[in-house]
């Protein structure tokens, strides 16, 4: 079994472990470090016998979830890479004069998006089924979540996450 797929069976021992699967690479990284996490406290040989293991012993589930909190700085450094990455890239293409368009529109598609499924909900509540009113509201939720997403990659997401890249500035 690929690491991916393993270390997603591996989060219903350590639930935490879903919030750093997303695209790219770095949760290929994260995923191997939770399957040689699983391994080490097994003492199993590959994961799907760590994964078995696990299954079968809930204070071993329990000890592999404590494990994976103690590596929850490791693993936020491995998953955090990737936007590094991207603001440090973001950056240097703004100091060489380039303007990133791409980002623009995407935002302005966002703001577009959220406005009209708003707009739409407004005027036409009464003509819609409620089942696409549901959609709807769905749809602006995502609109929505990618308007924050982008504050956060722009501004940085918060104050903890401000403390939490502290804290890893230190750790190196």
């Amino acid at each position: 079994m690929d690491p991916i797929t393993l270390a997603v069976s591996l989060a219903q021992f350590a639930p935490g472990l879903m919030r750093f699967f997303g695209a790219g690479d770095a949760p290929a990284a994260v995923a191997q470090r939770a399957v040689d996490i699983a391994m080490a406290v097994t003492k199993s040989t590959d994961g799907q016998a760590a994964l078995t293991a696990l299954a079968a012993d809930p204070a071993l589930a329990q000890t592999y979830n404590l494990a994976v909190l103690a590596a929850d700085t490791e693993l936020v450094k491995l998953y955090l890479a990737d936007v590094q990455d991207a603001r440090a890239r973001d950056l240097a293409l703004h100091k060489t004069g380039y303007t990133n368009r791409r980002a623009d529109y995407m935002v302005a598609g966002d703001v577009v998006g959220l406005i009209a499924c708003i707009a739409i909900l407004v005027l036409f509540r009464d003509k819609i089924p409620g089942e696409v009113v549901g959609l709807l509201s769905s749809i602006a939720g995502i609109f929505g979540c990618c308007l924050r997403d982008a504050h956060q990659f722009e501004f940085g997401s918060s104050r903890s996450s401000r403390e939490k890249d502290i804290i890893l500035g230190k750790a190196q």
